[in-house]
């Protein structure tokens, strides 16, 4: 994996510069932005821009940022569109039930020029992952265990607590969210090492925190979680079982998809109508025990979901539509806000809220009214738009993929190789790196997981866990 020539890069921007000549045509242009993003994934893969790491077999290193962390966030941003463009068409699901008359007429351009500036995005990410990988650095500790499955799982019976803990004390609130995630990724790797090892008694165990886990978030009423959940528990067993499992947690991961939206829907309207979470869960359960995959109301909802919150395009656009023609490019003022984040606020008691911070931005492109109470933070790649336009998401785009890559290399060499590097404290510490957020989220979460990581380390090189090489 040594520096390749940095030319091969420009390779990765063909999709954009091909879509924006037929800019004019939208319909074609959309199509070659939205098919560029699969040319993406495969000149990445394929290794012609940079060779990828040989140290393992590609199904034991997926939770790598150029696998899980692309395919999940160029994935999320790039591919879903194709929804929200077949809704402008007419279409629900496969049938046509013709255009909507209240659309704007300039529709189908501001989703081409949109799609533009995914793929644009796409390949800049993918730019700064390439160009920081490196796994031929030789790794300076390695591990100390007898059994990777009880290390897991004390890893996430000490996480758990300790985050429900920082959460409530002012100044180490800041760790609560980078334990409580360290401890459910480490507790479902668990699980899948225990059928490694064939560990009855820690199957039992690490079953059972994985079904708490479960309920906890379907009492939570997102959805997010429990998807990831079963993705990441099917990542693990690939290794162990192999591609056979591959039917089996797919089949899981669309049945989840066709019901999820319905259920937290429901469950957010209970909910707010003044139900306990456990009476909205139990009643949004009902719903879809009793309606089945095919009710005509699951059908809806899933259609709604796929194509207005699935896919964030919708509101790339109302902010394009803003800027720059009626508020300018915010430049640096974006990031100047970000820089700040990390600040505790018991350190800083005048400290912006974030929320409050971020919907500003949100109320003056008129995305949603100051009256609604919502929360609608803009994604990565439009905080990137805001603030330069096209150079803003080339720029941005990269240093997002360099330093997610930067971070996974660093986490290697720090617990011992990609296992409980990339595999745990990446995957653990990081997952805001799989779907992005607003710059102010993204710059507060990334610092205090990286110190977390650093903590994490220094204690278990303390236990004689972690012990050096040379």
């Amino acid at each position: 994996m040594k520096a390749t020539n940095p030319l091969r890069f420009i390779f990765l921007f063909i999709p954009y510069f091909f879509a924006l000549f037929f800019k004019d045509q939208p319909h074609i242009s959309y199509i070659i932005s939205y098919l560029g993003s699969y040319f993406i994934f495969y000149l990445s893969y394929s290794g012609l821009i940079k060779k990828l790491p040989t140290d393992l077999p590609k199904l034991e290193q997926l939770l790598r940022p150029i696998y899980l962390m692309q395919i999940i966030f160029a994935g999320y941003m790039c591919c879903t569109s194709i929804f929200y463009y077949l809704n402008a068409l007419g279409f629900e699901y496969t049938s046509y039930l013709g255009p909507n008359p209240y659309q704007s007429k300039t529709i189908f351009f501001d989703i081409a020029n949109t799609q533009r500036y995914y793929v644009l995005a796409h390949a800049a990410l993918v730019s700064g992952l390439l160009y920081a990988m490196d796994y031929t650095r030789e790794k300076k500790y390695e591990l100390n265990i007898g059994s990777m499955s009880k290390l897991l799982i004390q890893i996430s019976i000490i996480c758990l607590p300790l985050g429900f803990i920082f959460e409530k004390i002012p100044g180490l609130n800041q760790f609560s969210i980078q334990l409580s995630g360290l401890s459910f990724v480490a507790g479902t790797i668990a699980l899948a090492f225990a059928f490694r090892e064939r560990n009855r008694k820690v199957i039992v165990l690490t079953a059972g925190l994985f079904v708490i886990n479960l309920i906890e978030f379907l009492g939570g009423g997102f959805k997010e979680p429990i998807i990831i959940s079963f993705l990441l528990l099917g990542i693990y067993l690939l290794p162990i079982f192999g591609k056979k499992v591959i039917p089996v947690f797919g089949a899981i991961l669309i049945m989840l998809f066709l019901l999820l939206p319905t259920f937290v829907g429901n469950f957010r309207s209970l909910s707010g109508a003044g139900l306990s979470a456990e009476e909205a869960r139990d009643q949004s359960l009902n719903v879809i025990l009793e309606g089945g995959v095919f009710n005509s109301r699951i059908q809806n909802e899933n259609w709604l979901f796929l194509t207005h919150r699935l896919s964030e395009m919708d509101m790339f656009i109302q902010f394009s539509h803003s800027t720059p023609q009626f508020k300018n490019y915010y430049k640096f003022d974006l990031v100047n806000q970000a820089l700040y984040t990390p600040i505790p606020r018991v350190l800083w008691p005048s400290k912006p809220d974030m929320e409050r911070q971020v919907m500003e931005r949100v109320y003056a492109a008129g995305v949603v009214d100051h009256r609604m109470l919502v929360s609608a933070k803009p994604a990565y790649v439009v905080d990137a738009y805001l603030s330069y336009g096209a150079i803003g998401i080339i720029i941005a785009l990269f240093l997002y993929g360099y330093f997610a890559q930067k971070i996974s290399n660093k986490a290697e060499h720090l617990f011992g190789g990609y296992f409980l590097g990339s595999a745990v404290m990446f995957a653990g510490l990081f997952q805001i790196f799989w779907r992005g957020n607003s710059f102010e989220f993204m710059f507060n979460a990334v610092f205090w997981s990286y110190i977390t990581m650093l903590i994490v380390f220094q204690f278990l090189k303390a236990r004689g866990i972690i012990v050096q090489k040379y």
